[in-house]
């Protein structure tokens, strides 16, 4: 029996989530915001935090920084049962920060990666991550260190029989280089959103996209945002309507997304069930503040989950 169902290695920091300042920001001038959150970011934290709420058995190897930053994540996520024995402590580098500037329809991304990007194969306990039965990876071109050994992990993981999920989020460059193209050879389950699949596979068209990639992954999972989420199998297209939801805050459903998708993947559900679920925690997530907020509270979250289950 694995010790875990799934373990993900990945970047930690906090998010600063800034409410209500104009979309232009002239210099020189004092701006004030109308709401502040502080919460527990990074989309590997944010997954591995909702995975193990959701009841999911969770091992997750970071990179901290000897700082208050770092020591308010680690309570974050082992107050959500999610294993920590295996992350290392940077002595050179701060943990990671997000400051995120929500506005109506889009938002600012400001991060500082801290010792996330130092972390490389080095600090990795492989025979840790493979006491699993899944791996799961976010923010590929966020880990500058570990970027160009990605495809050995991935590789290393699969030969020890472990099934490999992928969310690339953003690539702050760009250019959707950096080896992405030779980690996909490894990876069972691709989640990207419509702009993320049209750039990894470097076509506008976004149903031409998830085409391209479906034919090098086995399974390529589109999160949709208000147009729900979509799978595509073996040519096969399944695809789930969005939950109906007053929306707080959209900082994290994808990262929720991901947790509610996976906890059914290793149980071995079909796809539809699987992205019925992860629509079910994207949209949770939606009703607090940042991807974690929702689920800190059980009362809350499980009363969503029960109430717009008995409605589909």
């Amino acid at each position: 029996m694995p010790q875990f169902d799934i373990t993900i290695a990945g970047e930690l920091n906090l998010d600063i989530i800034l409410y209500g300042l104009p979309e232009e920001l002239p210099f020189e001038q004092e701006l004030l915001a109308s709401g502040l959150m502080v919460t527990l970011g990074s989309s590997s934290a944010i997954t591995a935090h909702n995975l193990a709420v959701l009841g999911t058995r969770v091992g997750f190897v970071t990179r901290q920084g000897e700082d208050a930053l770092g020591r308010i994540a680690f309570d974050r996520l082992h107050a959500a049962a999610v294993d920590l024995t295996r992350i290392t402590r940077s002595s050179t580098a701060s943990t990671g920060l997000t400051v995120l500037l929500p506005h109506t329809r889009q938002r600012r991304i400001l991060t500082y990666p801290g010792c996330m990007a130092e972390m490389t194969l080095a600090h990795l306990d492989l025979a840790y991550l493979a006491s699993s039965r899944h791996f799961h990876l976010s923010s590929f071109f966020l880990h500058r260190g570990l970027v160009a050994q990605m495809p050995e992990l991935f590789q290393r993981l699969k030969a020890a029989g472990l099934t490999i999920s992928m969310d690339t989020n953003d690539d702050p460059t760009d250019r959707w280089e950096d080896g992405v193209q030779e980690a996909l050879q490894f990876v069972d389950v691709l989640m990207p959103n419509e702009r993320e699949a049209c750039k990894l596979a470097r076509n506008e068209n976004v149903e031409a996209a998830i085409r391209q990639l479906s034919e090098r992954v086995p399974v390529v999972v589109v999160k949709r945002g208000a147009k729900g989420a979509m799978a595509v199998a073996k040519g096969k297209e399944v695809s789930v309507p969005p939950i109906p939801v007053e929306v707080v805050d959209p900082i994290g459903a994808g990262d929720s997304f991901n947790a509610g998708f996976l906890h059914k993947y290793v149980q071995g559900a079909d796809l539809a069930a699987c992205l019925t679920y992860g629509n079910l925690a994207a949209a949770c997530s939606t009703t607090r503040a940042g991807g974690t907020e929702a689920f800190r509270d059980p009362e809350h979250w499980k009363q969503f989950f029960a109430a717009h289950s008995a409605r589909r």
